[in-house]
């Protein structure tokens, strides 16, 4: 169904991003170092179970466009592509958020408090909602099954990403907190580098 070039693009751009430090990160070791590995571990599953929703969510709504027409679709492209220029200029110009340490809680309020954080987050929908068409390809079968393919793949490479900062909150954090900036201009070249390739490939 999907190429294996395709495959291997879309995993090659997806270990760019996860291994990148994003929000999620910075909640997973805050609340690693508030509670210990085992609270980072619990908030790490919670958020990509959350994930979840976007992954059915995108998979439902992309699959219904691209039916409905082809010209659709290539504004969804292209919008997609000009959320990922934005979120690259961002990076540069943007004022990085401070991470709080939160309360201790129980494992599994923390849990769902890792779902909650990232379902309702309306930036992972726009995100996959930019990032994941680019690979979609209406002629190698079902959009909807494409979709899932690659959201369970991003979802897997991210928790393995998540595990790690989770385990290693303590080393990780007091890193993390003092090179927030650099990480910013490394995340905006990352951005912009998927948006200008991502404008030049995709369906034809």
């Amino acid at each position: 169904m999907i190429s294996p070039t395709t495959y291997v693009l879309f995993v090659s751009a997806s270990l760019a991003l996860v291994i990148i430090p994003g929000p999620n990160h910075l909640y997973i070791t805050a609340r690693g170092l508030a509670q210990g590995r085992a609270a980072g571990l619990a908030s790490a599953f919670g958020v990509e179970a959350g994930t979840l929703v976007h992954i059915a969510a995108a998979a439902a709504g992309l699959s219904y466009v691209i039916s409905r027409s082809a010209t659709l679709f290539a504004v969804v492209k292209w919008a997609g592509v000009a959320y990922l220029v934005y979120l690259g200029i961002r990076a540069f110009t943007g004022r990085q958020e401070e991470g709080r340490t939160p309360p201790p809680q129980p494992l599994r309020k923390v849990f769902l408090e890792g779902v909650l954080v990232n379902v309702l987050n309306p930036k992972v929908a726009l995100f996959f909602l930019a990032f994941v068409p680019q690979f979609v390809d209406p002629g190698a079968g079902s959009p909807a099954l494409q979709v899932v393919v690659f959201g369970l793949t991003l979802l897997l490479l991210g928790l393995l990403s998540d595990i790690v900062y989770a385990c290693t909150a303590g080393a990780l954090g007091t890193r993390l907190s003092t090179r927030t900036r650099a990480l910013r201009y490394v995340s905006g070249v990352v951005y912009l580098g998927l948006g200008v390739a991502t404008a030049f490939t995709g369906r034809k």
